[in-house]
């Protein structure tokens, strides 16, 4: 039992049995090993006593790892129980079983059927044995009868094989067998659940009876049988090898011969054990921070996941978010070893991880005295690297002073190295770095000195002009006697040649003191001796003549080179120098030299793989330059096989470079290489890479989408990624479409791409306090998958946009009137207004910030009154939801010197279908402008404005002849005498009219008009209770309800006639009404 682990201190290990502590020192049995948890048990004696389960722990005082669980077996010798079989009886043509019931083993078990003499019982279509083990009859014929069936059990592992007590069989003959359809003997009843785990070898048994022989047929519901599925055991077992997700679904058997058929149904779903999404890991914290151990599996079911601190569940007052253990606020007491263990009923993963929450005081890192130089005017960085937890506080000291060094030109770097920058003479001398926190103080000096500029090397071409500077500082009271022995201490040497190299030396003199500095003046020389290095170029004539390219470079020190050629190509080479000062000309070309022909010394390089289609897979490569064909006949060897089968290679000689392979699995990995020959040979053995075939869209959509509203404007969405064998290529990520939902229709909707495998995103721009449907997605390189199912969510309301108006509409001496539109989105419902205003004249003093709280959304103008005359006012709009107060707008204006004519007084909004409006409450004998306007406060502009003048006080009094008490009741009497005289006309002619129509028809009978009444309005009277189809009912209840009928004969003298679809024409035409003669007209058409 082994158990090893390391650690500092080194760790101490111990066991359980079954959930108990376990010494393995206690049992003298056991052989220990030192420094190490392992432990043997002996293979003698009685071994049952240690079956169990077992785990390891190891610990120090940083913490416990735990081991996987370990179970240990003791297997028994199996054995068939001793028993008496009685004879198994059967008529011929009826089907038997006979059973084995094996006993329990280690697995794997063998099972066969032999005689006595260890002769294997024949199997074929009517006989055969079952995964139980069982040997099914599906009809006996005479020769099934003898006395030695017997089974034998044979496991593997423990190399035992076990018999059953020989089973006779009598078959007693009948003078004929009746024939009967199927039936099924294995399984029995309608459908079988079955279970698998991802991988596992799928095994569906039918086994039928029946005469004649059955026949078994497989298939798989709605689909194919998977390619790699088999048929074994005479078509009764189908084995379908290394089940992946996409083989799940419902099979089928049918057992079928001439009378008949039966069927069962296998549903087969396929589970995988737990697999590691994101594998907790060691971290290294400091005391306060807040720490996250993730830890995240896949797996079908969805493994459950269970935390462990060295080795303990995990308390209560740990937080656990999802698959994230948090420390927030992480304190040593933290440290320790947690484990993550996820299971299902497939299988457990178990992995440690060392948190290390450290409490250190400072160490500095950086050693002491160091001594630091600097030029006047450059930059110096000294260091103090630090280590401790909780990290330090570094000051930087100068002199033993107890200030810290501080200024425009000094920066504290975070890793606390102090930078001096435009180093000063006054900038020497020893610092102090300090490092401090909560667990103690460390420190360490440091030495800056600050040197003056000194001459500088320099390197001149040669015919050039070099200056060398020359600067020294003195006491100012040997002016007079100061000197260079050069004007200006400025050497200059004109037409520089080789002689002139070597050291220069400045002097600077006084009468009592000198001083010198020196500069070296190296000159480079071009000649080929002094370069640092030769570039070799060539030249071929073949494929780019007269392009010269680099083909290998030599140190200086070399004279010669030997150069790697390829083949069957006609060089041509040149060699130039390089020095410090740049690359000198090229040598002359030397004389031509051509290669031999030989096999190519490389293969094609960058090798893609692309599947535009399902099922095909693009292979392409860069294929070899001309000149590294090295002969000629060049082609390419393609070879690929898929990888996650066992196949040969499959070849393809190409010109090209690219080659098609069709009718591939839909993005399947396949090994590819490619090889380059030419008439001379191969070239060397390729490489193989990895490549995929043709992407499909993703066949799945996002599980479990979920939207956590984070504000009024962002959104948190979680998804369960789609499983990799529905992704059906590699994963581009997943997109996100969130859709704004409008009272009338849908609203616009864009998408928002998540590259990566990921499970959540955050949506951002939301507009408040709207309604939201969301679905996710996930894209390969063919395309967008499914869309998962729509969540719909809102979003909290907001503060609303700025107002998109907002002016002065009126500018008074104390009061100023403002007008303004509501926010284009509110975000929210509108509570109010927060209207502000101050006096802002051109001082730099503003007044104070007086404020009006608009509680009324409805409200679109406001008067601001007590305002000062000829005054500068600035004035600020906000809009206001439960939420706050949006953006702000704002407005200038000036109030006048003195009270204007008039007052402009505003009506409330007009609708826009009225076309007058009643102004009242005007004072007579005053003149007014009228003016309408939009309600728009973008446009100003007037659509109407007139100067109306009302009547005066002394006009209203006298009054006109409209007001006199007389016209009014002349003009009353009039009108009711005119009434009178049409209400006489109309009585008489209605009277009148009607029977006048009666008489003339009793006294001049109309045959034609008779048979026209008889034949054509009877025959269609039921016209006037159902109008036809395109007719008014108005106009139907007009005709009945008058009888227009006895009219045509009233109007016989205005000259009526008759059109050929039976409606009449002539002055009665125009004295009655269009509608009630289209309404006839259509009457009689419509039969015809």
């Amino acid at each position: 039992m082994t158990c090893e682990a390391k650690g500092n201190p080194e760790p101490e290990f111990r066991w359980t049995k079954n959930g108990q502590e376990f010494d393995p020192f206690l049992d003298p049995r056991l052989m220990k090993e030192e420094d190490s948890g392992t432990f043997v048990i002996p293979n003698n004696g009685n071994l049952t006593v240690y079956q169990g389960i077992y785990r390891c722990y190891a610990s120090n005082r940083l913490g416990t790892a735990i081991s996987k669980e370990i179970e240990f077996i003791v297997p028994h010798v199996p054995k068939f129980p001793k028993e008496t079989l009685d004879p198994v009886e059967v008529e011929e043509g009826q089907a038997f079983v006979l059973q084995c019931n094996p006993p329990q083993g280690i697995p794997p078990l063998q099972i066969y059927w032999m005689t006595i003499s260890l002769q294997h019982i024949e199997q074929d279509e009517r006989v055969s044995m079952g995964l139980n083990g069982d040997l099914y009859f599906s009809h006996a014929v005479e020769k099934d009868s003898r006395r030695d069936y017997c089974c034998f059990a044979a496991f593997p592992r423990i190399r035992t094989i076990v018999q059953k007590t020989a089973m006779s069989v009598i078959v007693k003959t009948t003078n004929a067998i009746l024939q009967r359809r199927p039936s099924l003997l294995m399984p029995s009843g309608v459908k079988t659940e079955t279970l698998l785990v991802k991988g596992e070898d799928l095994k569906l048994e039918c086994i039928a009876e029946g005469f004649p022989t059955p026949q078994v047929e497989w298939v798989k519901m709605g689909h194919q049988l998977p390619s790699k599925a088999k048929v074994e055991n005479h078509g009764k077992l189908l084995i379908v090898p290394r089940v992946e997700q996409e083989d799940s679904g419902k099979y089928m058997c049918k057992a079928k011969n001439t009378l008949g058929e039966a069927v069962h149904y296998f549903p087969v779903t396929v589970e995988e054990p737990p697999e590691w999404v994101s594998e907790p890991e060691s971290q290294l914290s400091m005391i306060g921070s807040n720490v996250l151990i993730k830890c995240s599996a896949s797996g079908t079911p969805q493994p459950i996941i269970t935390w462990r601190m060295n080795g303990v569940p995990l308390q209560a007052n740990r937080k656990v978010l999802d698959d994230t253990v948090l420390l927030r606020n992480a304190q040593s007491s933290d440290s320790a070893v947690y484990q993550c263990e996820a299971s299902n009923r497939h299988g457990t993963l178990l992995s440690n991880a060392n948190i290390m929450i450290m409490n250190v005081p400072p160490m500095v890192l950086t050693s002491e005295g160091e001594e630091y130089s600097a030029v006047d005017g450059k930059a110096v960085l000294m260091h103090c690297k630090v280590f401790s937890s909780p990290p330090s506080m570094i000051t930087w000291s100068k002199d033993d002073s107890s200030e810290s060094v501080e200024g425009p030109r000094v920066t504290v770097h975070d890793n606390g190295s102090l930078e001096i920058y435009r180093v000063e003479k006054e900038d020497a001398g020893q610092y102090t770095c300090l490092a401090k926190n909560t667990e103690g103080s460390a420190a360490i000096d440091a030495t800056l000195n600050v040197k003056a500029v000194p001459p500088e090397n320099l390197q001149i071409l040669k015919g050039t002009t070099a200056e060398l500077s020359c600067l020294a500082e003195y006491d100012k009271s040997f002016s007079n006697d100061f000197e260079y022995f050069v004007e200006d201490g400025i050497l200059q040497i004109i037409n520089v040649s080789h002689g002139d190299q070597g050291v220069y030396t400045c002097v600077a003199r006084t009468p009592v003191d000198q001083d010198t500095a020196s500069i070296s003046n190296p000159l480079a020389r071009l000649s080929f001796c002094l370069s640092t290095e030769f570039i070799i170029e060539y030249e071929e004539s073949q494929w780019e003549p007269g392009n010269w390219k680099e083909l290998l470079r030599v140190p200086g020190n070399h004279n010669s080179a030997v150069l790697k050629l390829h083949g069957h190509v006609d060089y041509c080479f040149r060699v130039s120098g390089v020095n410090t000062l740049g690359r000198g000309p090229s040598s002359k070309p030397t004389e031509r030299y051509k290669t031999q022909p030989a096999a190519p010394d490389k293969n094609p390089e960058n090798i893609k793989i692309e599947g535009r289609l399902p099922h095909e897979m693009d292979i392409n490569w860069e294929p070899l330059l001309p000149i590294e064909h090295n002969g000629p006949g060049l082609e390419y060897k393609v070879s690929y096989k898929r990888q996650d089968v066992e196949e040969d290679w499959k070849e393809h000689m190409v010109k090209r470079h690219s080659f098609l392979v069709k009718n591939t699995p839909t993005f399947v990995p396949y090994e590819i290489k490619i090889q380059a020959r030419n008439h001379q040979g191969w070239g060397p053995e390729p490489k193989i890479v990895i490549g995929y075939s043709g992407e499909d869209i993703p066949s799945a959509a996002p599980d479990d989408v979920a939207v956590e509203v984070m504000n009024s404007s962002v959104v948190k969405v979680s998804w369960t990624r789609v499983h990799k064998d529905k992704l059906h290529g590699h994963l581009g990520g997943y997109r996100v479409i969130p859709q704004k939902q409008t009272f009338k229709s849908h609203g616009d909707k864009h998408t928002l791409t998540f590259p990566g495998d990921r499970n959540h995103a955050v949506i951002l721009g939301l507009t408040p306090f709207s309604e939201y449907s969301l679905i996710v997605m996930t894209f390969n390189g063919r395309g967008n998958g499914p869309g998962s199912h729509p969540v719909n969510f809102k979003t909290p309301e907001g503060v609303p946009e700025k107002n998109p108006v907002f002016r002065v509409a009126e500018v008074q001496k104390h009061s100023v009137s403002l007008v303004w539109d509501p926010p284009l989105e509110p975000n929210g419902i509108l509570t109010g207004y927060l209207l502000e205003y101050q006096l802002v004249n051109d001082t730099e003093e503003v007044g104070p910030l007086q404020t009006v709280d608009i509680s009324n959304p409805d409200t679109t103008k406001w008067i601001l009154r007590d305002l000062e005359p000829v005054s500068k006012y600035k004035f600020y709009l906000r809009s206001c939801t439960t939420m706050g107060c949006g953006p702000v707008v704002s407005e200038e204006s000036i109030t006048t010197l003195e009270t204007s004519e008039g007052l402009w007084k505003i009506s409330e909004a007009l609708n826009t279908s009225k076309t007058f409006h009643i102004i009242d409450g005007l004072e007579p004998g005053t003149e007014y402008t009228v003016r309408l306007i939009p309600n728009s406060r973008v446009d100003n502009s007037s659509v109407f404005e007139d100067v109306i003048s009302t009547r005066s006080a002394a006009g209203l009094a006298g009054g006109g002849i409209s007001t006199q008490g007389w016209f009014i009741g002349l003009m009353c009497a009039i009108a009711l005498l005119t009434l009178i005289v049409l209400i006489a006309c109309f009585v008489n002619r209605n009277k009148g009219g009607k029977y006048s129509v009666k008489e003339k028809e009793d006294l001049h009978p109309d045959v034609e008009s008779q048979g026209m009444n008889d034949d054509t309005f009877c025959e269609y009277s039921d016209n006037d209770e159902k109008p036809l189809k395109g007719s008014q009912h108005s106009l139907s209840r007009e005709i009945k309800a008058g009888d227009s009928g006895d009219s045509l004969v009233d109007y016989g003298d205005e000259d009526v006639q008759f059109n050929e679809d039976g409606s009449f024409i002539g002055e009665y035409a125009g004295r009655k009404e269009k509608r009630v003669s289209a309404e006839i007209k259509a009457t009689v058409q419509t039969p015809a």
